[in-house]
């Protein structure tokens, strides 16, 4: 039974080896699995290697996470928010504050290089822009633990700083100012002005990198999203229907009107009882109007409403024969 029992756990070592996670780490494109994978190799580091605190150790990754470069320190909690610390690209001034405060925290600094930060700008919405710097990354987890549960830290009275100048940067156009760019956790991008030149500030740990305007939409002023260029285009072409259809019914109304004066003037030429007149060089069909006016006193108008309703519907009476007799009698 012993026998048996060893055997298992000589297979089960064999599955966990190092082998095992480099074929998991292939294939990775997502910035949160990535992150999960340094943390693993980094505590996996401190069990066998790293037991100083205070000391910054390289993390060794496998082939095929090869561009990475990590960095990792254990230090007092205390210690932290009281002196702060200088690690790599990343100035934690005294006063930052640590969520939870245990008593040794692990800080991995990462640098991605140019492979895995393409997963950024492949996660996150940075259409518009690109990359000009490789993404780094500040994460701190509780030391005291077998879980390698995260922990926060977030700037006191001054903000943490980011010293891009040491990266390989991407050259850029003069007179392009690059951005800020800090990877949140809700998958946001959040884009601020740098503080000096490959300087960026931030409030909290997490990523961050330098992205400038893509050469293409270089004189746009935001980062415009696919949805709202549909919206806008959708608009565009509603309104542009709208325009068309009343240009169409203008023309249809003026080529009505154009028929029926081309009518009348036919109907002149061809001597039908209409008067036409020459009204500049164009003949337009004239008419006569009769009018028949009568003049009533006041003193004849009732002054009882019974009286004067009487008086009007005579009124009306004579008007009706008075065109009868004009339209029969001329």
């Amino acid at each position: 039974m012993d026998i048996l029992f060893s055997l298992t756990l000589f297979f089960l070592s064999l599955l966990l080896t190092p082998q095992s996670i480099k074929s998991e780490t292939q294939e990775i494109k997502s910035p949160r699995i990535l992150d999960l994978v340094i943390r693993d190799y980094t505590f996996r580091s401190y069990n066998t290697n790293f037991t100083k605190t205070g000391k910054l150790n390289s993390i060794d990754l496998p082939p095929n996470l090869s561009g990475i470069n990590v960095d990792t320190i254990k230090l007092r909690c205390g210690s932290l928010q009281r002196y702060g610390a200088k690690i790599k690209e990343f100035d934690l001034s005294s006063g930052v504050n640590v969520y939870p405060c245990i008593e040794r925290v692990i800080i991995v600094r990462q640098n991605l290089g140019s492979k895995y930060s393409s997963i950024y700008y492949d996660s996150y919405q940075l259409s518009g822009y690109h990359l000009i710097s490789p993404v780094l990354g500040l994460l701190a987890y509780n030391a005291g633990t077998k879980n390698f549960s995260a922990i926060q830290i977030k700037a006191g009275k001054k903000a943490i700083a980011v010293d891009f100048s040491g990266t390989n940067l991407i050259n850029t156009k003069s007179g392009v100012i690059p951005l800020c760019a800090s990877f949140d956790d809700d998958g946001k991008v959040v884009l601020s002005n740098q503080t000096r030149p490959n300087v960026c500030v931030a409030t909290r740990d997490g990523h961050f990198g330098l992205v400038a305007r893509s050469p293409l939409l270089a004189l746009r002023g935001n980062v415009v999203s696919k949805w709202k260029i549909a919206i806008v285009s959708s608009i565009g072409g509603a309104l542009g229907a709208c325009l068309l259809s009343l240009l169409l019914i203008a023309m249809f109304v003026n080529a009505k009107k154009k028929a029926r004066m081309d009518e009348l003037e036919r109907r002149a030429y061809e001597e039908e009882a209409l008067q036409v007149s020459m009204v500049g060089h164009v003949r337009a069909v004239t008419a006569s109007v009769h009018m028949h006016i009568k003049r009533n006193p006041l003193d004849e108008i009732p002054l009882s409403e019974s009286k004067v309703a009487t008086w009007l519907m005579d009124e009306f009476v004579l008007k009706d024969q008075l065109l009868t007799d004009f339209t029969v009698n001329g």
